[in-house]
């Protein structure tokens, strides 16, 4: 699979607010499935799995089975080569924009 389609896939999973939501639980502890499913009442047990299966296809979520149970971590490195690849270069454009503008501002002054 080429870059492109891995970031693709990445800004689907986060393209869901509760994909996005699961992320943020995640974030602070793993979660059984049925953890998840019940900050979700909202949603049928059968939805809630089919977004952890778009988050795990990104690469955002890896699934360890213990026992019976399904616990789910987060994989934040692809989020960080996100950022890595659209965030940092548009930030740094933007602050050399600024600099720019503040050199003028005060060039006039």
């Amino acid at each position: 699979m080429s870059s492109e389609d891995e970031s693709d896939l990445i800004f689907k999973a986060l393209g869901h607010r509760v994909r996005r939501r699961i992320l943020d639980l995640l974030k602070e502890e793993p979660r059984t499935t049925g953890m998840l499913c019940a900050l979700f009442p909202e949603l049928d047990r059968c939805t809630v799995m089919q977004h952890l299966g778009v988050l795990e296809e990104a690469g955002l979520l890896v699934a360890e089975r213990r026992g019976r149970e399904r616990w789910n971590h987060l994989d934040a490195l692809p989020i960080h080569g996100i950022h890595e690849r659209w965030i940092g270069p548009y930030a740094a454009y933007a602050a050399g924009i600024l600099s720019r503008l503040k050199k003028g501002v005060e060039e006039e002054a």
